[in-house]
């Protein structure tokens, strides 16, 4: 826990709660970072986990790789998914709000990936203003995410928009 506290530290001014709260200055407008996640999907391994690194483009599968916006020169790596999961509250409890993912290709051999920046960044936005944004993924890629999860928190799953949960069904 301690590890992860101080990589949000890194690169982002986390406002907690309500950035309104009893002031009219800094803040206003801002959105908080507290309640997103990271889900890194490896589709060949079939497995899917949260990486806080990844808020700042350093998970584990990002570490040591010089991304670029072309996917020539990732040829032959391996497909990845970065899915920014928002969890807000309603009435009936707690529920995944905002799905967005993003593609990644790694090839480890050459240190090489494929990822868009913008499309990360802005897909992070997406999330956090509660879109569902899964249809570019493939349906192998989609059921990981599901199983995941689902497997995370039950209740969360169950009390999530049928948006998200009809997105996902393959």
């Amino acid at each position: 826990m301690e590890q992860e506290n101080k990589k949000k530290k890194v690169g982002f001014n986390i406002i907690k709660n309500d950035p309104t709260d009893g002031h009219k200055g800094y803040g206003i407008g801002a959105l908080s970072l507290e309640n997103v996640s990271p889900v890194i999907i490896d589709v060949d391994e079939e497995s899917a986990h949260v990486d806080i690194g990844a808020m700042h483009a350093r998970s584990a599968v990002e570490r040591g790789i010089k991304f670029t916006p072309n996917r020539e020169d990732s040829e032959g790596g391996k497909p990845y998914w970065l899915v920014w999961v928002t969890i807000d509250h309603k009435q009936d409890g707690p529920y995944y709000a905002g799905v967005t993912a993003c593609e990644m290709t790694i090839n480890r051999e050459i240190r090489r990936g494929y990822k868009s920046l913008p499309e990360h960044v802005n897909n992070m936005d997406k999330s956090l203003k509660r879109k569902i944004i899964v249809a570019q993924m493939d349906d192998k890629s989609k059921r990981i995410l599901k199983d995941f999860l689902k497997g995370h928190n039950e209740q969360l799953w169950t009390n999530s928009s049928d948006e998200l949960k009809n997105s996902l069904n393959v």
